[in-house]
């Protein structure tokens, strides 16, 4: 484990920002840290990142407790860009890599690679200011994981990309993950999730509420729900399934139905058949990322209630 945290709490006078967080974060893989605008998130990225310090609780960094060296080996990219606006962009990315512990000449060495990956070699004499926000964006990127750093941690790093940009994006932090990296991905967004993170936590009103595989999550919040596409009569309730919703298409109807009784598959399937339908493709209904959140966070509120 790159990092193991347990216990943590922080209070701001009468608030409480964290309560008793435990995590676990595995070396070389891709952490989504999810959760409604003042959930807490942030106060754990400040934490992990010794902007500020828990009230109680312990951090590992790599089995040994959190310091303020191991800064040095953490890229990390604020919701808040935090770029100088009338440096230019070259010696903004030089200045950030050199507080990272890097020399001038292997930060210029290391800079070549993302000078071409990102394009921006046209802007690299202009001043923050007179970029894009997108263009910050690569910018500020750039500065985060120019050290190449053991631990990266990203808080909403699409803002401000356009659907071509957000895709170099995902790209290069697959092959950061490739590459040995471990990266903690905050974010509202959860198509990302889905398609980026190994694990994930949800945080909601300071307490940690969820955690797991993304596999194992979907399964918990499942709701013995099936997606078909069929020809022929079409679908009504029974004493077996209810249908949720149908729609038709081209003369294709697309069903998602529930189980009433338990049943197996193949049980289910041969009911169907039965009906005399024509089935084109039947498979299990999974939540999505964003049907899963809804759902936690709402569960933790009626306990709150």
């Amino acid at each position: 484990m790159i990092l193991q945290i347990e216990n943590v709490h922080k209070s701001y006078q009468n608030h409480v920002a964290l309560k008793n967080i435990n995590l676990e974060i595995e070396k070389g893989s891709i952490f989504g840290l999810l959760g409604p605008n003042g959930a807490g998130k942030t106060s754990l990225i400040r934490i992990l990142t010794s902007i500020t310090e828990s009230d109680s609780g312990t951090i590992l960094f790599n089995g040994i407790p959190l310091s303020s060296n191991d800064i040095y080996k953490m890229g990390y990219l604020p919701e808040e860009r935090g770029l100088y606006k009338k440096m230019t962009v070259k010696d903004q990315l030089l200045y950030f890599a050199e507080l990272k512990g890097l020399s001038n000449s292997i930060a210029k060495q290391k800079l070549k690679y993302w000078i071409d990956k990102f394009e921006i070699r046209n802007w690299l004499d202009k001043k923050v200011e007179e970029l894009s926000k997108g263009m910050q964006q690569k910018v500020q990127f750039i500065a985060t994981v120019l050290h190449e750093p053991e631990l990266i941690i990203l808080d909403e790093p699409f803002s401000g990309f356009d659907p071509i940009n957000a895709q170099l994006l995902v790209d290069e932090i697959l092959q950061l993950k490739q590459n040995g990296s471990t990266i903690i991905f905050s974010t509202h967004r959860m198509d990302s999730v889905e398609l980026l993170c190994d694990n994930f936590a949800l945080i909601n009103q300071s307490e940690l509420v969820l955690k797991g595989d993304l596999k194992s999550i979907k399964q918990q919040f499942k709701k013995n729900q099936f997606q078909i596409t069929y020809t022929g009569e079409t679908l009504q309730s029974d004493e077996f399934l209810k249908v949720e919703s149908d729609t038709n298409s081209d003369g294709i109807n697309n069903s998602i139905i529930s189980l009433v009784q338990t049943k197996t598959n193949n049980e289910l399937l041969m009911h169907l058949l039965n009906k005399g339908i024509s089935i084109h493709t039947f498979g299990e209904k999974l939540p999505s990322m964003e049907e899963i959140f809804i759902m936690a966070v709402q569960q933790k509120h009626i306990q709150h209630a």
